[in-house]
């Protein structure tokens, strides 16, 4: 049986649709049908109702029409299609069993998407397609025990990983790496031969810590990572990581960039003893002392922001840089500090003491102005009858705001094959690798660490490592499509996609996504996604 609709016009020009339950049988001259009723005068939607029962369609209330097991997939989704398109399960095909392989694959996608501690990974997991994104049991436990034995699986492997990372993310020599530190602290005392008190970048001095040297491509994809004593040097850092550069990855010519703090005379020596180039950012002392030895016409020029200046001095390569923005950032800090400064200079001042004790006022004074970072700005001196006095150091104050905004650079390339504009640029790329320094702690929660084995500590990080590395690549690719936002964020806006299975009543229909809203629908097609999302996954 079927719904058959019929058209008739009449000679006043009106049609008219008739609705009819025709019935199919057969005769001996063929086949033939025949009018069951006639269904014109029902509503639309009850017309629609009989057409669809006829044919065949199981009809339900809508109360019986449920998405079951709804799961969080959007942007485990995406990682899972950038993990095949990387051929990174052939790095690991060496690593573990094959469940201990999708334990570390968990591990990593979760530091993107929702970093937690591996006793929570299992409460995180629930309601997403974790578990069978890396090709786990829907009903995957990962028990935290279990998660620390897929982690000991690395030990011995990482440098084979590493060297197969570099040739995946690089088809030819890099020319150009930018290499930077960064530091994590320890909730509690952390492993013996790491864990040390040193300069804390995260301003916490009250807890051990370890050092974490990333050497990245001028897009900040990273191509090693080193983790040192916490109390290393900065300046002690540089040349082991030229040496393994060399030694791991065949780079023989390259510029190496790094920040002040490893730009010691014997580091840059050896790195052009090495046939090596670098630029490295000098300290403001050292472009104070610089600028005094300049002709007074180059001095004036200094006043000009938005030009770049090239020096020789002594045989060595100088360009000094800066800006507007810089110039206002400077002042403001400089005027923070001094207010700060002062503020702390009256409360001392105004303290009422028993007994004065002009040596330890002075020693007070002179450390409080050390760690507000201001002890250069002003003279001070306690009489006898400890009153505190001070004063600002004018002159001082007024030849540093002369030089607000600018920076020194060095670099021992030769000026046909690295420009002042190039040289700047190379800087300038660095500073976007500490702001992925930042994503790498922040969104991925490298910090504090808990474990306390030191193998474990290691593994920990360099599971961190993957996940920047994986996040580092598909940022290359969605920055070349015009997107700016980072890709963690990118991937939880895409994880309220949900995936789950439709049941008419109690049958089982077939596996659905949840509607994308139209603003993620755009964001989609932008970065290309939009195939990944047409159909639900087969598994």
């Amino acid at each position: 049986m079927f719904v058959q609709v019929t058209k008739s016009s009449r000679q006043s020009g009106k049609t008219y649709l008739s609705y009819l339950v025709r019935e199919s049988f057969r005769t001996a001259d063929g086949p033939r049908s025949r009018t069951v009723c006639n269904i014109s005068e029902l509503p639309a939607a009850t017309r629609d109702l009989i057409a669809a029962s006829l044919k065949g369609q199981d009809l339900l209330p809508a109360d019986k029409v449920q998405l079951h097991e709804a799961l969080d997939y959007g942007g485990l989704a995406v990682l899972n299609d950038a993990w095949a398109r990387f051929q990174l399960d052939q790095f690991f095909v060496h690593i573990g069993s094959a469940r201990q392989r999708g334990l570390l694959k968990a591990i990593i996608y979760s530091r993107l998407l929702f970093p937690c501690a591996k006793l929570s990974l299992s409460h995180q997991a629930r309601g997403t397609w974790l578990a069978s994104a890396c090709g786990l049991e829907a009903k995957e436990s990962f028990q935290e025990d279990e998660l620390y034995h897929a982690m000991d699986q690395l030990n011995g492997h990482w440098v084979s990983l590493e060297k197969q990372l570099y040739q995946q993310a690089f088809t030819q020599s890099l020319r150009l790496v930018l290499y930077d530190l960064t530091s994590v602290y320890f909730e509690g005392q952390g492993p013996e031969h790491l864990a040390r008190y040193g300069h804390s970048r995260d301003h916490r001095s009250d807890r051990p810590q370890m050092i974490l040297a990333v050497a990245t491509d001028t897009e900040g994809v990273p191509l090693h990572l080193s983790i040192l004593r916490g109390n290393r040097a900065d300046t002690r850092t540089l040349q082991g990581l030229v040496s393994t550069l060399r030694r791991r990855f065949g780079i023989k010519e390259a510029t190496f960039v790094f920040d002040g703090g490893m730009s010691s005379r014997l580091n840059l020596e050896a790195l052009s003893a090495a046939g090596l180039g670098y630029v490295t950012r000098l300290s403001a002392a050292t472009l104070q002392s610089l600028v005094a030895e300049l002709a007074l016409e180059k001095q004036l020029e200094l006043g000009d922001r938005q030009t770049l200046m090239e020096l020789t001095h002594q045989d060595k390569r100088y360009v000094i840089a800066g800006g507007p923005w810089r110039q206002q950032r400077d002042e403001q800090r400089r005027q923070s500090r001094l207010d700060k400064a002062e503020a702390e200079l009256k409360r001392l001042a105004a303290r009422k003491r028993k007994k004065v004790d002009v040596q330890k006022l002075a020693s007070q004074v002179g450390r409080s102005l050390q760690r507000l970072k201001a002890h250069k700005y002003f003279s001070y001196h306690v009489d006898e009858q400890g009153n505190l006095k001070w004063e600002r150091k004018e002159s001082l104050i007024a030849q540093e705001a002369h030089q607000d905004g600018w920076f020194l650079l060095h670099t021992n390339e030769s000026v046909q094959k690295c420009s002042s504009t190039q040289v700047l640029s190379h800087y300038k790329g660095l500073l976007d690798v500490e702001e992925a320094f930042c994503e790498l702690k922040s969104y991925m929660e490298v910090r504090p660490v808990y474990h306390w084995r030191p193998d474990r500590v290691v593994n920990h990080v360099r599971l961190c490592f993957l996940a920047y590395w994986l996040s580092a690549r598909l940022g290359r690719e969605w920055r070349a499509k015009g997107e700016t936002e980072e890709v963690p964020r990118v991937l939880r806006h895409l994880q309220t996609i949900r995936l789950g299975i439709l049941k008419l009543g109690q049958k089982i229909h077939r596996k659905t996504m949840t509607e994308i809203p139209k603003s993620l629908n755009e964001q989609i097609r932008k970065l290309g996604l939009a195939a990944l999302f047409a159909t639900p996954p087969r598994q």
